[in-house]
């Protein structure tokens, strides 16, 4: 037997409680969880017959939801519980709350979240059990030093404080701690814990008290869509007729989804937590030290009452999924129910939790927990509407105390307004498709739960369960001259080449690696040259119908092209912020092909399926995503190689002009732009074909030293030539008139969606501009969501940047207050934890190709 199991069975007899599939008693434990009453605040009957907003699932996430519509003045809001309110993952959760959030637009949802609870109590009368101690992430390896720093420098400009502190603080705030591995910590000091069965409990009495019912023991049986897009949905009790439907079920979530007609990659995993009796060192303690994140250690460290409790996160090869959950089901009746404790699969993480506090080293294990956690194949909320009209979700949470607040202002917000608050598309509730299988899932939720406190890096890749089934017909030529490929919604892209006799190794760093000069040969190959570069994954729908042309035109912002001709054009949201760019080529006069970035495919895809089903526009929609490839080539040489292979290219062939042609015998949309801001054109075609076109484009451009390039070159020149990029420069962060695109907006053909709002958006001075500024910095480089400095005050933020092989220095978009936005001004950006003198430009330091035309 290992010696820790040994130290732990001499601590004085571990205590749990043993639980079995189907097991519906009381299922209570010692320690830090709380009494739940089965009948606490539930309503008898419903007196609803429709509904509003149906919410299905009690736990903190639907409650939440529940609480802010009603608080909102939604008025007729009905949250089904198949059992009691808590029941599944909420109520033995470790109750941790904390601000710090890797994810930059969630940090917004933390902060909310932790506000929310400060006040809730007092709200609605009911305790909560809330503890705000602070918390500290510690730092115990160099690499670990430069993670904090780089998260910093990416935290000033948002709200809750947050600081890094030295090993001799760390020990003031902790003083049971043993500091020998302590490099460095993170302390966020109003961090903490909460009781999450009170938490339900007081967010439930307050939808209450604002007019929501709550109905206990009363399952979903069936979900069914009518044909005005409301939802049937059918209980033990009757049906229900909703005009919406909220998914909030935690780990019953895809068995509903089910009754939907849909799936959803969600996989429950066993998260074990331990708690010890009383610690005479921790009961000395006159104050409740920080939340201890031992990040190499891999696990969290809280103090509960006079003891400790610590929850491990397990490597990937010794976690335990509920895999036969996801392919068979959640046995019925599991609600309140455990798993056997397995001690053996922490020893790695307890031993270090043994040095880093010696005092657990002596202390008496009360209890331990190992319930289900849901998560999701990129560890992220699935949050917002379905594709499925009028259905929402809000499922997924990895860690649903802390987002339980913020989550449900969010969607009561989109709800409510209809459109989202804030950016947040990174929990697009549809960003996983057909390609995300059970064994993807099964695979990436086992890689993320056991990397959850693995170093995050820019440009981080993640390997298991790859590839999907998105490849690229030249998937296997791309690879066998040098990609490293990276990931984008279950595409392989490559990001960059690696050159004759290397390896593209995958080599993350917080500093410039070994892609850096690569990348910058491939940069110079485009500007002098050609390149070829893969943009298979980009998303792509065909729009087409009697009033397509009238439907783009009302729900786009640019006027809708003439036949053979492309525009980029922007959806906005009512506000006039900017919810999507799209590329519009109207291909026949009733046909347009739609081509967006590889995250937004359903984003952008829903929210147009929803206008037109509003509407009631005479459009159909086709997602040929997955039927189509895209190639392109740019640089100098790219038209005579291009001639070379097909005659439409030795004439004219104007800028944002199309056609359809035949190349190398393969036929193509060929579209006469390129995100490299030079001479180049994107060919469209069947997907199939691509390994076939991408040879034809290698041999006839050989004799003018043509090549390949990758993304990680693509967005330097997009940087170079001012492009703006959606997700970054622009977002529902942002407004039109704030990203500079009005010139990319037709004011006068008539209304379309935002058009009021932009109309009063330029009756004021934007409240911030966007700029280009070259950094000092000698060997690390922005990446986006850099902090920026003036007289040690924060004034903005960056939104991307690269190095700049033009300029020979780092290169950063950023928002700026307007007097700070003129040429030759100066800022500090935040990098790894310096600051770098920053200096604004007038414009793009890089003509594009056209305009370089015109300089001539």
């Amino acid at each position: 037997m290992p010696l820790l199991l040994k130290q732990l069975q001499r601590c004085g007899g571990i205590r749990h409680r043993r639980f079995f599939f189907g097991q519906t008693n009381d299922s209570r434990l010692l320690g830090p969880l709380r009494s739940v009453s089965s009948n606490a605040g539930s309503d008898n009957q419903a007196t609803y017959e429709s509904v509003d907003t149906l919410i299905i699932g009690g736990g903190i996430a639907g409650t939440s939801v529940a609480y802010h519509l009603a608080r909102q003045s939604q008025s007729k809001v009905l949250l089904l519980e198949k059992t009691d309110l808590t029941a599944g993952s909420t109520w033995h959760a470790a109750g941790l709350t904390t601000n710090f959030q890797g994810i930059v637009n969630l940090k917004k949802v933390h902060y909310y979240s932790l506000n929310m609870y400060a006040h809730i109590e007092q709200e609605t009368g009911q305790a909560v059990g809330l503890h705000l101690p602070g918390s500290v992430r510690l730092a115990t390896s160099p690499k670990r030093v430069d993670e904090m720093k780089y998260q910093m420098s990416r935290h000033g400009h948002h709200e809750a404080p947050q600081c890094l502190i030295t090993p001799e603080q760390v020990k003031e705030l902790v003083p049971p701690i043993n500091l020998d591995k302590v490099l460095m910590g993170l302390y966020t000091p109003f961090d903490g814990h909460v009781d999450p069965y009170s938490l339900t409990q007081a967010i439930a009495k307050g939808a209450r008290q604002y007019g929501a019912q709550i109905l206990q023991n009363t399952g979903v049986t069936s979900l069914t869509l009518r044909e005005d897009g409301k939802w049937v949905v059918g209980t033990p009790k009757g049906d229900i007729i909703a005009e919406r439907v909220v998914n909030a079920a935690g780990f019953w979530a895809k068995e509903v989804a089910h009754l939907a007609g849909h799936d959803l990659p969600l996989v429950p995993n066993h998260h074990q937590y331990l708690v010890t009796s009383t610690v005479p060192e921790v009961k000395a303690l006159k104050r409740e030290f920080p939340v201890l994140r031992h990040l190499d250690g891999s696990f969290y460290l809280r103090q509960e009452r006079d003891g400790l409790l610590i929850g491990p996160y397990e490597s990937k090869e010794t976690m335990k999924q509920c895999e036969e959950w996801v392919r068979d089901r959640v046995p019925p009746g599991f609600g309140k129910e455990l798993f056997e404790p397995d001690l053996e699969r922490l020893e790695p993480h307890l031993e270090i939790a043994m040095e880093v506090m010696p005092c657990f080293a002596e202390a008496n294990i009360q209890s331990v927990v190992n319930g289900p956690i849901t998560y999701t194949p990129d560890l992220l909320p699935l949050l917002g509407p379905h594709l499925l009209p009028n259905m929402w979700l809000a499922a997924g949470f990895g860690y649903g105390i802390v987002h339980g607040g913020g989550i449900g202002k969010y969607l009561a917000d989109w709800i409510l307004n209809g459109q989202p608050p804030f950016e947040l598309s990174e929990c697009d509730a549809s960003r996983f498709g057909k390609w995300v299988t059970t064994d993807y899932a099964l695979a990436k939720t086992r890689e993320y739960y056991g990397m959850n406190n693995a170093v995050t890096y820019p440009h981080e890749e993640r390997f298991a369960g790859r590839p999907t089934s998105r490849l690229s017909g030249a998937h296997e030529i791309l690879e066998s001259r040098g990609a490293r490929m990276h990931f984008h919604s279950g595409w392989e892209q490559p990001a960059w080449f690696a050159g004759p006799g290397e390896t593209p190794e995958y080599v993350p760093s917080f500093w410039r690696t070994n892609w850096h000069d690569n990348v910058g040969k491939e940069v110079d190959l485009v500007m002098t040259s050609a390149g070829i570069i893969d943009l298979t994954p980009f998303a792509k729908f065909v729009v087409q119908g009697p009033q397509a042309a009238a439907f783009l035109d009302y729900v786009t912002a640019n006027s809708v092209p003439r036949l053979n001709r492309t525009v980029i054009t922007h959806v906005l949201s009512p506000s006039g912020h900017v919810f999507a760019e799209l590329t519009v080529t109207r291909t026949q006069e009733d046909s347009f092909l739609i081509i967006t970035g590889s995250g937004s495919e359903f984003h952008d895809l829903r929210w147009l399926q929803e206008y037109a089903r509003r509407g009631d526009w005479k459009v159909s929609f086709a997602n040929v995503t997955d039927d189509l490839g895209c190639l392109s080539i740019a640089g100098p040489k790219s038209k005579e190689i291009l001639g070379s292979l097909a005659s439409e290219f030795q004439g004219k062939y104007p800028f944002f002009s199309s056609k359809e042609v035949t190349v190398a015998g393969v036929k193509c949309t060929a579209l006469r732009l390129s995100y490299t801001g030079e001479l180049g054109w994107e060919l469209y075609h069947p997907r199939h074909q691509s390994g076939k076109l991408y040879s034809a484009l290698l041999q006839a451009g050989e004799k003018y030293g043509a090549g390949d390039f990758g993304t990680f070159a693509m967005n330097v020149m997009r940087i170079e030539k001012g492009f703006r990029m959606w997700g970054a420069e622009m977002n529902m962060d942002t407004t039109i008139v704030d990203a500079g695109l009005m010139s990319f907006v037709n004011m006068k053909k008539g209304d379309f969606v935002g058009r009021s709002s932009v109309v009063e958006l330029l009756k004021s001075r934007p409240r911030k501009h966007l700029v280009q500024m070259v950094i000092e910095a000698d060997d690390h480089d922005p990446h986006g969501d850099e902090t920026l400095w003036s007289c040690g005050k924060v004034i903005g933020n960056t939104t991307s940047g690269c190095f700049s092989y033009h300029l020979g220095k780092p290169l950063a978009f950023a928002y700026v207050p307007p007097v700070m936005a003129l040429p030759g001004s100066t800022v500090q950006v935040e990098l790894l934890g310096n600051l770098h003198d920053a200096t604004v430009l007038p414009g793009p330091p890089v003509p594009t190709h056209t305009e370089r035309a015109k300089m001539k």
